[in-house]
């Protein structure tokens, strides 16, 4: 008797938690998995001591280790985001490990403790070449090109309200814009391969449904995927089983079918009809006009450069990918070993805009893992004006790193379109940890500036930072990659510009007399 007691009682307590797992909004995992999704967090809580003394130390663990994945996770939610004890990285012994150069004194910076404290970009979008609706970006961390398809509804909400609420743009993807970017934010319109929302029905490029979609939303550039670094020269893949009617009908496809986006662009077909097709939205849109890209073989840049040096035509902005970013899913080699690393590829390309003069009239993008401000500011220092964070942004509102988002069984909802577990994402809740996450990367980058002694990030140079070879040997970034003097710097009208911008405080508004 005493023992049916005691399984009624444990069966009643299962019950209730379950009751309560299923109904609480702060833990996708827990909403979709009620009472066995308590065993992750609990095999979370004593993961530091199963790593040290059985599996894997905090940086040992791929594509974010531990400690990144803990300081996202702590950044969002607006807890301790500080280690203690020292860092686990091998200081004495790493290979390749960058090192900031703190300065001694520092001019005029800005308020360093103040998370409010704005970041814009220090060059204006599209003002060098004219364009109608030229503006300065607000934030110089926006959200990286996630399609709605590749992601869910509830996870695409999530990012573009915390997008608004932290002053931030998103990116659409190439996917089209759907519903779910009409949630504030602003946006940045990705036209791929395949053009959806803006195609006909053959697959060709529509102007007219361009213009359609650019009015009706709030977008505030365009950007032309050539390629990403996680499968570049590849083309987009969306399982059938990700392909839903209504993704169906964003973006003008079969229902239940492997949408396939090829390689390669038929609205043109080398760099010069390239650069006739940007001026051509540009010109019709008003809107500045970028590309995104992972660098390969360097003769398209070569060209594109000795083009744009002409001054006629241009992009208004270039995106480089790394090889080392992600995606919902691609071939094996294509992660692993096709296109470079960020940090490579992005200097061979800026070196060769800097060999024409062209770096100050251009606004240089950089994604591929630099959510993280140790990498970030590494990528400012290169050249970098803003950066772009995708699998950060997915962590920061739950993602667990489950690698399962070519599966469609995302456990968290956010990389899946199964309905059950979509409905583990609570839009605007996960939209305050986006938010926060960014706010957060904006002031740790505002740190590490002060620390050098300088007002922004992008003012951070080459010589600044440093990667170790262990005991033996330390090179600046400038040596490491070939720059030459005033490579990876803004011009002096830029930098004095971006510096009375960051510490000039808002004058307070006079009371009335009396």
């Amino acid at each position: 008797m005493r023992a049916r007691n005691i399984g009624a009682a444990a069966v009643t307590a299962l019950a209730l938690v379950a009751a309560r797992d299923l109904v609480q909004k702060k833990h996708a995992l827990l909403r979709n998995f009620p009472v066995i999704g308590h065993a992750r967090y609990l095999l979370e809580t004593i993961g530091p001591e199963l790593r040290q003394y059985v599996v894997t130390s905090n940086e040992e663990e791929r594509p974010f280790s531990r400690d990144q994945r803990t300081w996202i996770y702590a950044s969002a939610k607006e807890e301790n985001n500080y280690f203690g004890f020292g860092t686990d990285v091998d200081v004495e012994h790493v290979q390749g490990h960058a090192y900031v150069k703190q300065r001694t004194f520092a001019g005029t910076l800005p308020d360093l403790h103040d998370p409010q404290v704005p970041l814009p970009s220090a060059k204006v979008l599209g003002g060098p070449r004219g364009r109608a609706k030229a503006f300065r970006p607000t934030s110089v961390v926006n959200i990286s090109a996630m399609s709605f398809g590749s992601l869910s509804g509830a996870a695409i909400t999530a990012l573009n309200k915390g997008a608004a609420l932290a002053g931030t743009m998103q990116n659409t993807g190439e996917g089209g814009l759907s519903q779910y970017h009409r949630n504030g934010g602003d946006l940045v319109l990705q036209i791929g391969t395949s053009y959806f929302g803006c195609r006909n029905e053959d697959g060709t490029f529509n102007l007219d449904k361009l213009k359609e979609v650019v009015a009706g939303a709030p977008v505030k550039a365009i950007e032309i995927k050539l390629s990403q670094g996680a499968k570049p020269g590849l083309g987009g893949m969306l399982p059938g089983a990700k392909v839903t009617p209504e993704i169906a009908k964003i973006r003008g496809i079969p229902a239940g079918k492997d949408c396939a986006s090829p390689s390669r662009h038929t609205a043109f077909h080398d760099v010069d009809s390239m650069l006739d097709f940007v001026e051509l939205l540009a010109t019709e849109t008003g809107l500045p006009v970028g590309i995104k890209s992972a660098v390969g073989e360097m003769s398209f840049w070569e060209e594109l450069a000795t083009l744009m040096a002409r001054g006629d035509r241009g992009v208004d902005f270039v995106t480089i990918d790394g090889g080392e970013g992600g995606t919902g899913a691609a071939p094996l080699i294509f992660t692993d070993s096709v296109s470079l690393p960020f940090r490579m590829g992005f200097s061979r390309v800026y070196g060769t805009f800097a060999e024409r003069g062209l770096t100050d009239d251009i606004t240089f993008i950089g994604s591929g893992k630099l959510g993280l401000p140790e990498n970030a500011a590494v990528a400012f220092a290169l050249g970098v004006d803003m950066i772009n964070v995708a699998r950060e942004a997915m962590l920061s509102i739950g993602c667990i790193q489950a690698q399962k988002c070519h599966t469609d069984k995302c456990p968290t909802g956010i990389a899946t379109q199964d309905p059950w577990l979509v409905r583990g994402v609570d839009a605007p809740s996960k939209a305050t940890r986006a938010a926060v996450y960014l706010r957060t990367l904006r002031k740790e980058l505002l740190k590490v500036s002060g620390a050098v002694g300088v007002a922004h990030p992008a003012l951070i140079t080459t010589t600044d930072i440093e990667i170790m070879n262990g005991d033996y040997d330390a090179r600046t970034l400038a040596s490491v990659y070939g720059y030459k003097d005033g490579w990876g710097e803004l011009g002096p009208e830029l930098a004095q510009e971006i510096t009375a911008l960051v510490t000039t405080k808002p004058t307070p508004l006079q009371k009335p007399a009396g």
